[in-house]
């Protein structure tokens, strides 16, 4: 009876297929890279234009109103079978975009947006679930004094908070040529032991299974049950580890550490045309039916454990 009752929930909402059948999807981790975005990443360089990013990047460039890329986004959703994604604000200052996606599709976003601890302004974050913190880009330790009132923001309301661990390399930077001057000395998973410790009802998201940090990820989730582990991108820091390691030694070693309920699906989705990144999915969903997984576990990483802490 509880699984009838399970498929008929999943028959009323977007699923998508999947080696288990109809599965709800809910993305933890997709870019909102808006309009703003864009003219905020233009100031990092003299003389780059919005007219010089269209040419050199060949994407379709984001409409001014935030509100018409959120159509632009359900729609793609749509077509996917994906129920919800967690739009991130990827650029400091740019929160009021994502915020104003979800207020035209509750029901089909969470807010999450880039924070610097340096500049941390709460009134600001108004709507926001997830603070996505970068210490590598900004160039702080987890462990500064300045990450506290974020912490107590989070602390309220069970927000979460997203912390990018290991190797950084942003996409568009690259391609715009803009300087990245990260600092990978504060890139460590084990950095953020005593503040996950110190935090337990605050939920902790670390992405690309702490993209090159394997090991000290699964040893911070193993010590602090509040820590999840973020499955998005194609995974390419596994080229950094000594022994050869593929998707499902690697989705094997997290369920044998952190189990089913705190592995978030992301696909890193960032721009159209590409739009939603199905690949990502594809590829996870084979990886972990091959591992023989269960309808239930597979339900809890692909949407459960991201609607939980969300509160949704």
């Amino acid at each position: 009876m509880a699984a009838r009752m399970s498929e008929c929930a999943i028959d009323q909402r977007i699923a998508r297929q999947s080696p288990w059948g109809p599965l709800l999807v809910a993305d933890a981790h997709v870019h909102f890279l808006s309009h703003r975005f864009f003219e905020l990443l233009a100031t990092q360089k003299p003389g780059l234009t919005l007219e010089a990013m269209r040419e050199q990047l060949e994407w379709q460039f984001p409409p001014a109103e935030p509100e018409k890329l959120a159509e632009a986004w359900a729609r793609e959703l749509d077509r996917h079978g994906v129920d919800r994604a967690a739009l991130i604000a990827s650029f400091p200052g740019d929160h009021d975009s994502v915020t104003a996606a979800i207020r035209a599709h509750p029901d089909r976003f969470f807010a999450c947006a880039m924070a610097n601890p340096r500049v941390w302004n709460p009134e600001t974050f108004s709507g926001i679930r997830v603070a996505c913190l970068f210490p590598a880009m900004h160039g702080y330790s987890i462990q500064d004094p300045a990450v506290e009132p974020v912490l107590e923001w989070a602390g309220q309301d069970h927000r979460a908070v997203f912390v990018h661990c290991g190797a950084l390399s942003v996409g568009v930077r690259q391609k715009l040529d803009l300087p990245s001057p990260f600092d990978l000395r504060f890139s460590n998973p084990i950095d953020l032991h005593a503040v996950a410790a110190r935090h337990p009802q605050i939920p902790f998201i670390i992405p690309h299974f702490g993209a090159g940090y394997f090991r000290e990820a699964l040893m911070l989730a193993d010590l602090c049950s509040n820590v999840y582990l973020d499955t998005s991108s194609t995974n390419r820091w596994m080229r950094y580890q000594e022994s050869h390691l593929d998707l499902r030694q690697v989705f094997r070693r997290s369920l044998d550490v952190v189990g089913p309920k705190r592995l978030l699906f992301g696909s890193d989705s960032s721009y159209f045309p590409r739009g939603w990144h199905h690949q990502i999915f594809e590829e996870q969903t084979k990886a972990l039916y091959e591992l023989g997984v269960s309808l239930p576990d597979a339900q809890a990483i692909f949407s459960e454990n991201l609607l939980r802490i969300m509160g949704a």
